[in-house]
């Protein structure tokens, strides 16, 4: 699992080689794929609305002809008007035909836009769900994943495009009949004259991708300062350290040498493009003379004068929009990859095949066995021949200085990381044997650095067993309107009572004290970032998020400094409601505070990664080695 590398990942400084282009556009067929998945029906619409207006263009221009021709009949003497107003009565038709298949088409493309960029976005969450923490942690990662991100929303119109080829194409095609009746040579010269512009587009197609690549850091990096400074979470901070004037002035540093270098390559594309675009002009031009004087020596009618000149401008610029959209979307094959390369990446805490269930009932516990782990990308260990039992009904706490590997053991003991070296028994058979959902259902973590839901109150202590109260906490979603509640009976709402799971969670926690001061009950809005929210202290989220761990009957409760924001007491007394609820399942305690560790049963020394002591509180103290130091050390602190 160490140094794995992301797929598709190669470094910021290094161009697309040419066999990686063409590589790109091997993503065209799973994003038709994607599109056909989102909506079958839009789809199919697309198409064919596409398709027929590719024929509009080529019947305006030749009932244009027509028209034409029947007035200059009409000028030497041939009455036709009848004719003429049939004609024009088509031409009408035709365009009014051609303005509704827009203005269809363009609904159509907008609506499965819409639902492309949610199904993508869907995907993409599902997928990050799968992956390993490690990705998380990995600055790579979340260039990669910030580059996928922005494919969500934009590449629907690439699809837009290929069918916008394929009317252009069949448009060109009709053309390109016409032209060849009458003088052969004319595609020729229209191919020669678009084809520098093509190649130039390309290029800086490539060249763009390039430096937007380049900068996928940088832009993080920007995102993340404008976030810094426009912050309810960082205001505070912000406004005493008056740090505004220096997270500006780095923001305006990177954004102004990235604005530059882009500025750069957009006027070197300029310049190339008015140079390729006079060789288009004269080509143009040149054939529009040799048809001028073709309709002076009368070899063809003043309608065909029009429609040659018609056919061969459109054919001109159906050329050129055809190789550009051929450009632009290799270019968006190019970000495109960035997508499916996301989708590409596996991860390697998996479940195996014929995997075992967590037994109900734990018979022998947990056993590390020389246990190592090194995070990936470091050299530096971790833990390492780490040896412990975690047994039936025991409380056991991990005590150590920052960085002694504590968190850590929580985290393999969830199987979030699987041990470099060594193995972690469960009942005897190895960790890595049993079903991983299993085991996640089997063990409920809080850890110190909880997530602080911007959610309802109940839905803060819900998403502790979400499986058990997703259907009460989703009636929300098919009412209208904002919900409503009695905060005179706190356990009910307007969709109904409140689980019982729920309220049991947040009065063993003590989080139902905070009722009081919520108007809307347990439907009451936490945080700032919506309407009507109320900000919680830190000690109080703590007991939101201890209701958390109290939603699921786990057979293993680890509690990783969750109460480090709470005062000795109201730690102490947490605790010792936690020894009574928790009373017959295993249970992990990180703390800093002795008062609390000294109600475990064993307690496990930390220091550099290994256990260096394991015993009671007495047993350690008699020892006289580090506990006994650390313990010495914060007791004088409180005299």
């Amino acid at each position: 699992m160490e140094g794995l590398p992301l797929a598709g990942t190669r470094k910021n400084d290094e161009r697309p080689t040419l066999r990686q282009r063409v590589d790109a556009l091997r993503y065209v067929p799973p994003l038709l794929k994607m599109v056909w998945e989102t909506h079958r029906g839009y789809t199919l619409s697309m198409a064919v609305l596409r398709l027929s207006r590719s024929a509009i263009p080529v019947a305006t221009l030749w009932i244009g002809k027509l028209i034409l021709d029947v007035i200059v009949a009409m000028r030497a003497g041939t009455s036709n008007l009848p004719l003429l107003w049939k004609l024009i009565a088509i031409e009408v038709t035709i365009v009014l035909a051609g303005e509704a298949l827009a203005r269809a088409s363009s609904l159509v493309e907008s609506l499965l836009g819409d639902l492309f960029s949610n199904h993508t976005s869907v995907r993409l969450m599902e997928h990050a769900a799968t992956l390993d923490l490690y990705h998380f942690e990995d600055p790579a990662f979340y260039d990669q994943l910030e580059r996928a991100r922005r494919q969500t929303t934009s590449r629907i119109g690439l699809l837009a495009q290929l069918l916008g080829i394929g009317q252009d194409a069949l448009t060109l095609i009709s053309f390109g009949a016409a032209l060849l009746v009458y003088s052969p040579w004319l595609l020729l010269l229209l191919a020669v004259t678009v084809l520098p512009g093509f190649l130039g587009e390309t290029r800086f197609a490539t060249l763009q991708y390039s430096l937007l690549y380049r900068h996928t850091p940088e832009r993080r990096r920007l995102d993340y300062l404008r976030y810094l400074g426009a912050s309810d979470e960082t205001a505070k901070e912000v406004q005493m350290f008056r740090l505004a004037p220096w997270l500006i002035q780095r923001f305006k540093i990177i954004s102004q040498r990235f604005y530059e270098e882009n500025k750069q390559l957009s006027i070197r594309r300029s310049l190339a493009s008015t140079g390729l675009s006079i060789i288009g002009t004269a080509g143009y031009y040149s054939a529009y003379v040799v048809i001028l004087l073709r309709t002076v020596h009368g070899a063809i009618s003043l309608g065909s004068l029009t429609f040659l000149a018609g056919s061969f401008a459109r054919s001109r610029d159906l050329i050129q929009r055809l190789l550009l959209a051929a450009s632009d979307i290799y270019q968006q094959c190019l970000y495109l990859k960035d997508l499916f390369d996301f989708f590409d990446m596996e991860p390697s805490i998996v479940t195996p095949p014929a995997a075992l269930p967590v037994p109900p009932k734990i018979q022998e516990g947990f056993v590390f066995e020389d246990v190592g782990f090194r995070y990936p990308g470091s050299e530096n260990w971790a833990v390492r021949h780490v040896n412990f039992r975690l047994r039936p009904g025991e409380r056991i706490a991990f005590v150590g200085e920052n960085g002694a590997g504590k968190t850590t053991l929580t985290k393999l003991l969830a199987r979030l990381y699987d041990p470099t070296e060594g193995r972690i028994l469960l009942d005897g058979v190895d960790l890595r044997q049993y079903d991983l959902a299993s085991v996640r259902q089997a063990i409920s973590v809080i850890f110190q650095d909880f997530v602080c839901y911007d959610l309802r109150f109940d839905e803060n202590i819900g998403v502790g067993e979400i499986e058990q109260v997703q259907s009460y906490l989703d009636k929300d979603q098919l009412t209208p309107g904002p919900l409503g509640a009695d905060s005179s009976h706190p356990t009910t709402s307007g969709n109904g009572h409140v689980p019982s799971s729920i309220v049991a969670a947040a009065e063993k926690s003590r989080a139902a004290s905070l009722l009081s001061r919520f108007k809307e009950g347990y439907q009451q809005m936490l945080g700032r970032r919506f309407d009507n929210g109320i900000d919680l202290s830190g000690g109080e989220w703590q007991k939101v998020a201890l209701a958390r761990a109290y939603m699921r009957e786990a057979q293993l409760l680890i509690l990783d400094e969750p109460t480090a924001a709470l005062d000795a007491r109201a730690e102490y007394q947490v605790f010792l409601r936690f020894s009574e609820l928790v009373a017959g399942r295993m249970a992990v305690i990180i703390s800093h505070r002795f008062s609390t560790v000294r109600m475990a049963d064993r307690i496990i020394v930390l220091q550099h990664g290994k256990v260096v002591e394991d015993g009671s509180h007495a047993e350690l103290l008699a020892q006289r080695g580090l506990y006994a130091e650390l313990f010495s050390l914060q007791a004088e602190a409180y005299r």
